[in-house]
Protein backbone atom coordinates (compact mmCIF):
# COMPACT_ATOMS: atom_id res chain seq x y z
CA UNK A 1 0.00 0.00 0.00
CA UNK A 2 1.21 3.05 -0.92
CA UNK A 3 0.90 6.56 0.88
CA UNK A 4 0.47 9.84 -0.69
CA UNK A 5 1.10 12.73 1.64
CA UNK A 6 0.83 15.97 1.94
CA UNK A 7 3.66 17.59 0.13
CA UNK A 8 4.93 20.87 1.73
CA UNK A 9 4.63 24.00 -0.61
CA UNK A 10 6.38 26.33 1.67
CA UNK A 11 8.29 27.35 4.39
CA UNK A 12 5.71 29.36 6.34
CA UNK A 13 2.66 27.00 5.25
CA UNK A 14 2.01 24.48 7.87
CA UNK A 15 -1.26 23.32 6.81
CA UNK A 16 -3.57 23.34 3.61
CA UNK A 17 -7.54 22.52 2.96
CA UNK A 18 -8.79 19.98 0.61
CA UNK A 19 -10.57 21.56 -2.05
CA UNK A 20 -11.98 18.21 -3.92
CA UNK A 21 -10.92 14.64 -4.82
CA UNK A 22 -10.95 13.88 -8.93
CA UNK A 23 -10.71 10.82 -8.46
CA UNK A 24 -13.40 8.70 -6.76
CA UNK A 25 -13.13 6.55 -3.33
CA UNK A 26 -11.97 2.63 -4.98
CA UNK A 27 -11.26 3.95 -8.29
CA UNK A 28 -8.43 2.74 -10.02
CA UNK A 29 -6.05 5.63 -10.99
CA UNK A 30 -2.92 5.65 -13.18
CA UNK A 31 0.47 6.68 -12.13
CA UNK A 32 0.75 10.29 -12.04
CA UNK A 33 -2.83 11.21 -12.68
CA UNK A 34 -4.26 13.71 -10.56
CA UNK A 35 -6.61 12.37 -7.49
CA UNK A 36 -7.42 16.25 -5.56
CA UNK A 37 -6.65 19.14 -5.25
CA UNK A 38 -5.32 21.57 -2.29
CA UNK A 39 -5.48 25.12 -0.96
CA UNK A 40 -2.90 26.94 0.95
CA UNK A 41 -2.94 30.42 2.11
CA UNK A 42 -1.04 31.12 -1.12
CA UNK A 43 -2.28 29.24 -3.98
CA UNK A 44 -4.28 25.65 -5.26
CA UNK A 45 -2.06 23.02 -6.67
CA UNK A 46 -2.52 19.03 -7.37
CA UNK A 47 -1.62 16.19 -5.83
CA UNK A 48 -0.72 13.13 -8.38
CA UNK A 49 -0.82 9.54 -7.52
CA UNK A 50 2.84 7.79 -7.11
CA UNK A 51 2.22 4.32 -8.48
CA UNK A 52 -1.12 2.70 -10.12
CA UNK A 53 -3.82 1.11 -8.31
CA UNK A 54 -7.09 1.48 -6.70
CA UNK A 55 -7.61 4.75 -4.38
CA UNK A 56 -8.25 5.42 -0.81
CA UNK A 57 -9.58 8.29 0.77
CA UNK A 58 -8.19 9.37 4.30
CA UNK A 59 -9.36 12.76 4.32
CA UNK A 60 -13.01 14.77 3.56
CA UNK A 61 -13.15 17.29 0.88
CA UNK A 62 -12.85 20.59 3.50
CA UNK A 63 -11.01 19.20 5.72
CA UNK A 64 -7.55 21.10 6.72
CA UNK A 65 -4.63 18.72 7.12
CA UNK A 66 -1.04 19.64 8.42
CA UNK A 67 1.82 19.17 5.90
CA UNK A 68 3.16 16.11 5.80
CA UNK A 69 0.12 14.06 6.88
CA UNK A 70 -1.46 11.15 4.90
CA UNK A 71 -3.98 12.32 2.00
CA UNK A 72 -4.37 8.99 0.65
CA UNK A 73 -3.34 5.64 -0.05
CA UNK A 74 -3.12 3.43 -3.26
CA UNK A 75 -3.01 -0.31 -3.44
CA UNK A 76 -0.32 -0.82 -6.13
CA UNK A 77 -1.11 -4.53 -5.63
CA UNK A 78 -4.42 -4.07 -7.30
CA UNK A 79 -5.76 -5.44 -10.85
CA UNK A 80 -6.64 -3.00 -13.26
CA UNK A 81 -9.98 -3.33 -14.07
CA UNK A 82 -10.21 -5.39 -17.48
CA UNK A 83 -13.44 -3.44 -18.51
CA UNK A 84 -12.20 0.04 -17.84
CA UNK A 85 -12.30 0.52 -21.10
CA UNK A 86 -15.29 -0.57 -22.04
CA UNK A 87 -17.66 1.04 -19.74
CA UNK A 88 -15.99 4.36 -20.51
CA UNK A 89 -17.00 3.74 -23.99
CA UNK A 90 -20.66 3.05 -22.94
CA UNK A 91 -21.07 5.82 -21.14
CA UNK A 92 -19.85 8.24 -23.69
CA UNK A 93 -22.37 6.76 -26.24
CA UNK A 94 -25.15 6.97 -24.23
CA UNK A 95 -24.52 10.63 -22.76
CA UNK A 96 -24.11 11.47 -26.24
CA UNK A 97 -27.82 9.27 -27.65
CA UNK A 98 -30.26 12.01 -28.50
CA UNK A 99 -32.82 12.79 -26.69
CA UNK A 100 -36.26 12.17 -28.00
CA UNK A 101 -37.79 14.77 -29.89
CA UNK A 102 -40.31 15.40 -27.28
CA UNK A 103 -38.17 15.95 -24.59
CA UNK A 104 -35.83 18.65 -26.94
CA UNK A 105 -39.24 20.82 -27.51
CA UNK A 106 -39.88 20.98 -23.92
CA UNK A 107 -36.87 22.31 -23.65
CA UNK A 108 -36.34 24.54 -26.16
CA UNK A 109 -40.08 25.94 -26.17
CA UNK A 110 -39.60 29.41 -24.98
CA UNK A 111 -35.87 30.03 -26.96
CA UNK A 112 -32.55 27.92 -27.47
CA UNK A 113 -31.22 28.87 -24.56
CA UNK A 114 -33.99 28.38 -22.00
CA UNK A 115 -34.97 25.74 -20.05
CA UNK A 116 -38.24 25.04 -18.58
CA UNK A 117 -41.32 22.48 -19.05
CA UNK A 118 -43.83 22.05 -21.44
CA UNK A 119 -46.41 23.72 -19.25
CA UNK A 120 -44.10 26.64 -18.20
CA UNK A 121 -42.89 27.30 -21.32
CA UNK A 122 -46.96 27.45 -22.62
CA UNK A 123 -47.58 30.07 -19.76
CA UNK A 124 -44.51 32.31 -20.35
CA UNK A 125 -45.61 32.44 -24.12
CA UNK A 126 -49.56 32.94 -23.15
CA UNK A 127 -48.46 35.86 -20.13
CA UNK A 128 -45.62 37.20 -22.07
CA UNK A 129 -43.09 36.82 -19.07
CA UNK A 130 -39.94 37.70 -18.99
CA UNK A 131 -37.88 34.56 -18.61
CA UNK A 132 -34.75 37.07 -16.76
CA UNK A 133 -37.52 37.72 -14.14
CA UNK A 134 -38.05 33.99 -13.31
CA UNK A 135 -36.27 32.03 -10.48
CA UNK A 136 -35.37 28.48 -11.87
CA UNK A 137 -35.85 25.77 -9.37
CA UNK A 138 -35.61 22.53 -11.12
CA UNK A 139 -32.74 20.32 -12.09
CA UNK A 140 -29.95 21.65 -14.23
CA UNK A 141 -31.89 25.43 -13.85
CA UNK A 142 -34.79 24.49 -15.42
CA UNK A 143 -37.88 26.54 -15.04
CA UNK A 144 -41.37 24.99 -13.51
CA UNK A 145 -44.50 25.78 -13.48
CA UNK A 146 -44.61 27.05 -10.18
CA UNK A 147 -41.49 29.17 -11.14
CA UNK A 148 -43.09 30.80 -13.27
CA UNK A 149 -46.54 31.75 -11.14
CA UNK A 150 -44.49 32.69 -8.48
CA UNK A 151 -42.99 35.39 -10.84
CA UNK A 152 -46.50 36.50 -12.05
CA UNK A 153 -48.10 36.52 -8.45
CA UNK A 154 -45.03 38.49 -6.71
CA UNK A 155 -44.29 40.84 -9.80
CA UNK A 156 -41.29 43.25 -8.60
CA UNK A 157 -40.25 40.68 -5.88
CA UNK A 158 -37.29 38.17 -6.13
CA UNK A 159 -35.77 36.00 -3.34
CA UNK A 160 -32.60 35.26 -2.95
CA UNK A 161 -31.23 32.22 -4.64
CA UNK A 162 -32.14 29.16 -3.08
CA UNK A 163 -34.50 31.37 -0.65
CA UNK A 164 -38.67 31.57 -1.04
CA UNK A 165 -39.58 34.76 -0.41
CA UNK A 166 -39.86 36.37 3.12
CA UNK A 167 -36.90 34.24 3.93
CA UNK A 168 -34.73 34.74 7.44
CA UNK A 169 -32.52 32.11 6.34
CA UNK A 170 -28.60 32.36 7.45
CA UNK A 171 -26.27 30.36 6.03
CA UNK A 172 -22.17 29.87 7.49
CA UNK A 173 -19.52 28.80 5.49
CA UNK A 174 -16.58 28.05 6.38
CA UNK A 175 -13.99 30.52 5.23
CA UNK A 176 -10.72 29.00 2.89
CA UNK A 177 -7.70 29.21 3.22
CA UNK A 178 -6.76 31.65 0.86
CA UNK A 179 -9.72 33.67 2.14
CA UNK A 180 -8.44 34.16 5.52
CA UNK A 181 -5.21 34.89 4.05
CA UNK A 182 -6.43 37.89 2.13
CA UNK A 183 -8.19 39.16 5.31
CA UNK A 184 -5.43 38.86 7.22
CA UNK A 185 -2.99 40.75 4.69
CA UNK A 186 -5.40 43.54 4.32
CA UNK A 187 -5.71 44.19 7.88
CA UNK A 188 -2.33 44.29 8.61
CA UNK A 189 -1.70 46.75 5.81
CA UNK A 190 -4.19 48.82 7.21
CA UNK A 191 -2.67 48.53 10.71
CA UNK A 192 1.20 48.32 9.90
CA UNK A 193 1.09 51.27 7.09
CA UNK A 194 0.77 54.97 6.97
CA UNK A 195 -1.39 54.65 4.39
CA UNK A 196 -2.30 57.67 1.60
CA UNK A 197 -4.05 58.27 -1.20
CA UNK A 198 -3.73 60.50 -4.24
CA UNK A 199 -5.46 60.67 -7.25
CA UNK A 200 -5.39 62.13 -10.91
CA UNK A 201 -7.55 61.63 -13.91
CA UNK A 202 -5.87 60.44 -17.57
CA UNK A 203 -7.58 61.29 -20.76
CA UNK A 204 -7.13 57.68 -22.49
CA UNK A 205 -7.91 58.98 -26.59
CA UNK A 206 -4.48 58.73 -27.92
CA UNK A 207 -4.40 54.87 -26.09
CA UNK A 208 -7.65 54.18 -27.43
CA UNK A 209 -6.62 55.67 -30.88
CA UNK A 210 -3.57 53.44 -30.89
CA UNK A 211 -5.38 50.25 -29.99
CA UNK A 212 -8.36 50.86 -32.45
CA UNK A 213 -5.30 51.67 -35.44
CA UNK A 214 -3.07 48.89 -34.26
CA UNK A 215 -5.18 46.21 -33.00
CA UNK A 216 -5.78 43.46 -35.79
CA UNK A 217 -2.33 43.98 -36.88
CA UNK A 218 -1.00 43.32 -33.59
CA UNK A 219 -2.99 40.19 -33.36
CA UNK A 220 -1.77 39.23 -36.10
CA UNK A 221 1.87 39.48 -35.96
CA UNK A 222 1.73 38.62 -31.44
CA UNK A 223 -0.97 36.04 -31.33
CA UNK A 224 -2.63 38.37 -28.47
CA UNK A 225 -5.16 41.38 -28.10
CA UNK A 226 -3.79 44.63 -27.72
CA UNK A 227 -5.02 45.63 -23.91
CA UNK A 228 -4.45 48.31 -22.05
CA UNK A 229 -2.34 46.75 -19.03
CA UNK A 230 0.36 46.71 -21.44
CA UNK A 231 0.33 50.27 -21.31
CA UNK A 232 -0.15 50.58 -17.67
CA UNK A 233 2.22 48.32 -16.41
CA UNK A 234 5.07 49.94 -19.02
CA UNK A 235 4.22 53.30 -18.04
CA UNK A 236 4.67 52.11 -14.27
CA UNK A 237 8.08 50.62 -15.19
CA UNK A 238 9.19 53.55 -16.49
CA UNK A 239 8.35 55.78 -13.91
CA UNK A 240 9.14 53.56 -10.99
CA UNK A 241 12.35 54.02 -12.32
CA UNK A 242 12.55 57.60 -11.64
CA UNK A 243 10.80 57.59 -8.57
CA UNK A 244 12.70 54.57 -6.72
CA UNK A 245 11.10 55.18 -3.87
CA UNK A 246 7.68 53.86 -4.93
CA UNK A 247 9.29 50.76 -6.02
CA UNK A 248 10.91 50.13 -2.46
CA UNK A 249 10.38 48.13 0.64
CA UNK A 250 10.90 49.16 4.61
CA UNK A 251 12.97 46.24 6.02
CA UNK A 252 13.62 47.44 10.09
CA UNK A 253 15.48 50.49 9.69
CA UNK A 254 17.09 49.72 5.86
CA UNK A 255 14.91 50.74 2.85
CA UNK A 256 15.20 47.70 0.04
CA UNK A 257 15.10 49.32 -3.14
CA UNK A 258 14.88 47.48 -6.54
CA UNK A 259 16.44 48.05 -9.72
CA UNK A 260 13.93 46.23 -11.83
CA UNK A 261 9.88 46.68 -11.76
CA UNK A 262 8.71 43.06 -10.93
CA UNK A 263 4.37 44.40 -10.97
CA UNK A 264 2.11 41.93 -9.28
CA UNK A 265 -1.68 41.93 -11.33
CA UNK A 266 -4.31 41.88 -9.13
CA UNK A 267 -6.89 38.58 -10.56
CA UNK A 268 -10.12 37.87 -9.03
CA UNK A 269 -11.19 34.38 -9.34
CA UNK A 270 -14.09 32.81 -7.80
CA UNK A 271 -12.21 31.99 -4.53
CA UNK A 272 -10.96 35.11 -3.89
CA UNK A 273 -8.22 37.86 -4.85
CA UNK A 274 -4.85 36.70 -6.26
CA UNK A 275 -1.93 38.61 -7.32
CA UNK A 276 0.33 36.88 -9.67
CA UNK A 277 3.76 38.97 -10.60
CA UNK A 278 5.36 39.74 -13.66
CA UNK A 279 9.07 39.55 -13.77
CA UNK A 280 10.80 43.02 -14.86
CA UNK A 281 8.39 44.76 -16.72
CA UNK A 282 10.98 47.15 -17.92
CA UNK A 283 12.63 44.54 -19.99
CA UNK A 284 9.56 43.50 -21.83
CA UNK A 285 8.11 44.17 -25.01
CA UNK A 286 4.21 45.19 -25.43
CA UNK A 287 3.85 42.03 -26.73
CA UNK A 288 5.41 40.22 -24.37
CA UNK A 289 3.48 41.87 -21.13
CA UNK A 290 0.28 41.12 -22.83
CA UNK A 291 1.20 37.47 -23.40
CA UNK A 292 2.31 37.35 -19.60
CA UNK A 293 -1.16 39.08 -18.20
CA UNK A 294 -3.38 35.91 -20.31
CA UNK A 295 -0.74 33.41 -19.26
CA UNK A 296 -1.28 35.05 -15.28
CA UNK A 297 -4.79 35.48 -15.47
CA UNK A 298 -5.61 31.96 -17.03
CA UNK A 299 -3.70 30.28 -14.23
CA UNK A 300 -5.08 32.42 -11.25
CA UNK A 301 -8.75 31.09 -12.66
CA UNK A 302 -8.33 27.59 -13.16
CA UNK A 303 -6.57 27.56 -9.85
CA UNK A 304 -2.95 26.90 -11.16
CA UNK A 305 -0.49 29.39 -10.00
CA UNK A 306 2.56 28.50 -8.26
CA UNK A 307 3.89 29.82 -5.03
CA UNK A 308 6.67 31.60 -6.95
CA UNK A 309 3.94 33.05 -9.47
CA UNK A 310 2.43 35.07 -6.62
CA UNK A 311 5.39 36.43 -4.61
CA UNK A 312 8.41 38.80 -4.40
CA UNK A 313 6.30 41.83 -6.35
CA UNK A 314 7.40 45.42 -5.94
CA UNK A 315 4.69 47.64 -6.85
CA UNK A 316 0.72 46.54 -7.99
CA UNK A 317 -1.79 47.44 -10.24
CA UNK A 318 -5.34 46.33 -10.03
CA UNK A 319 -8.62 47.11 -12.17
CA UNK A 320 -11.24 47.88 -10.63
CA UNK A 321 -12.71 49.68 -13.60
CA UNK A 322 -13.69 46.07 -15.50
CA UNK A 323 -16.03 45.91 -12.32
CA UNK A 324 -18.07 49.44 -13.06
CA UNK A 325 -15.67 50.97 -10.46
CA UNK A 326 -15.60 54.84 -11.24
CA UNK A 327 -13.10 55.55 -8.30
CA UNK A 328 -11.67 53.53 -5.09
CA UNK A 329 -8.87 53.78 -2.65
CA UNK A 330 -7.04 50.15 -3.31
CA UNK A 331 -5.15 48.75 -0.21
CA UNK A 332 -1.38 48.48 -0.41
CA UNK A 333 -0.10 44.58 -1.16
CA UNK A 334 2.55 44.39 1.99
CA UNK A 335 5.33 44.46 1.85
CA UNK A 336 5.00 47.25 -1.21
CA UNK A 337 5.19 50.58 -0.73
CA UNK A 338 2.44 51.66 -3.18
CA UNK A 339 -0.31 50.47 -5.58
CA UNK A 340 -2.04 51.92 -8.42
CA UNK A 341 -5.71 51.85 -9.23
CA UNK A 342 -7.62 51.88 -12.01
CA UNK A 343 -10.95 52.59 -12.96
CA UNK A 344 -13.94 52.47 -15.40
CA UNK A 345 -13.08 54.51 -18.30
CA UNK A 346 -16.22 57.31 -18.46
CA UNK A 347 -16.89 60.38 -21.33
CA UNK A 348 -16.75 63.12 -19.07
CA UNK A 349 -17.28 67.12 -20.44
CA UNK A 350 -13.65 68.93 -20.58
CA UNK A 351 -12.07 72.21 -20.71
CA UNK A 352 -9.48 71.97 -23.65
CA UNK A 353 -8.28 75.56 -24.94
CA UNK A 354 -11.24 76.96 -23.69
CA UNK A 355 -13.40 74.77 -25.13
CA UNK A 356 -15.87 72.21 -23.93
CA UNK A 357 -14.70 68.67 -25.48
CA UNK A 358 -15.93 65.15 -24.22
CA UNK A 359 -13.23 63.41 -24.00
CA UNK A 360 -12.84 58.89 -22.41
CA UNK A 361 -11.45 59.97 -18.72
CA UNK A 362 -10.28 57.37 -16.31
CA UNK A 363 -9.53 58.32 -12.46
CA UNK A 364 -6.29 56.95 -11.23
CA UNK A 365 -5.36 56.45 -7.57
CA UNK A 366 -2.27 55.42 -5.91
CA UNK A 367 -2.13 54.53 -2.26
CA UNK A 368 1.02 54.58 -0.95
CA UNK A 369 2.91 54.01 2.05
CA UNK A 370 3.95 57.38 3.96
CA UNK A 371 6.17 56.15 5.71
CA UNK A 372 8.96 55.78 2.93
CA UNK A 373 7.08 57.73 0.29
CA UNK A 374 6.65 62.00 0.75
CA UNK A 375 3.72 63.47 -0.98
CA UNK A 376 5.50 64.80 -3.63
CA UNK A 377 6.98 61.52 -5.10
CA UNK A 378 3.59 60.33 -4.83
CA UNK A 379 1.81 62.82 -6.89
CA UNK A 380 4.81 63.25 -9.04
CA UNK A 381 5.25 59.35 -9.77
CA UNK A 382 1.51 59.27 -10.53
CA UNK A 383 1.30 62.64 -12.57
CA UNK A 384 4.25 60.49 -14.68
CA UNK A 385 2.24 57.50 -15.74
CA UNK A 386 -0.72 60.01 -16.14
CA UNK A 387 2.00 61.77 -19.13
CA UNK A 388 3.25 58.86 -20.30
CA UNK A 389 -0.70 57.07 -20.65
CA UNK A 390 -1.42 60.41 -22.80
CA UNK A 391 1.46 60.52 -24.66
CA UNK A 392 1.93 56.42 -25.79
CA UNK A 393 4.88 57.86 -28.13
CA UNK A 394 7.26 58.29 -24.94
CA UNK A 395 7.08 54.64 -23.60
CA UNK A 396 9.33 53.47 -26.77
CA UNK A 397 12.31 55.83 -24.66
CA UNK A 398 10.92 57.60 -22.02
CA UNK A 399 11.04 61.20 -22.83
CA UNK A 400 9.34 63.41 -25.70
CA UNK A 401 10.78 62.26 -29.27
CA UNK A 402 11.09 65.70 -30.38
CA UNK A 403 13.15 67.36 -27.36
CA UNK A 404 15.65 64.05 -27.75
CA UNK A 405 15.73 65.07 -31.10
CA UNK A 406 16.78 68.60 -30.42
CA UNK A 407 18.89 67.35 -27.44
CA UNK A 408 17.06 69.49 -25.13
Amino acid sequence: MIEIKVPSVGESISEVTLLKWTKKEGSYVERDEVIAELESEKATFEVNAEQSGVLKQLVNEGDTIAIGSILAQIDETAAKPASTAKTQDATEVKIETPKPATSQASVTAVANDVKATPVASAIIADKKVDVNKIEASGFGGKILKHDVLDALTNPGKKAFAGAALFSRNVRKERMSNLRKTISRRLVEAKNTTAMLTTFNEVDMTAIMEIRKTNKDKFKETHGVNLGFMSFFTKACAIALSEWPTVNAYIDGDELLYHDYADISIAVSTPRGLTVPVIRNVESLSMADIEKKVIELATKARDSKLTADELTGGTFTITNGGVFGSLMSTPIINIPQSAILGMHKIQERPMAINGKVEIKPMMYLALSYDHRIIDGRESVSFLVRVKELLENPALLLIGKDPVKTLLEL
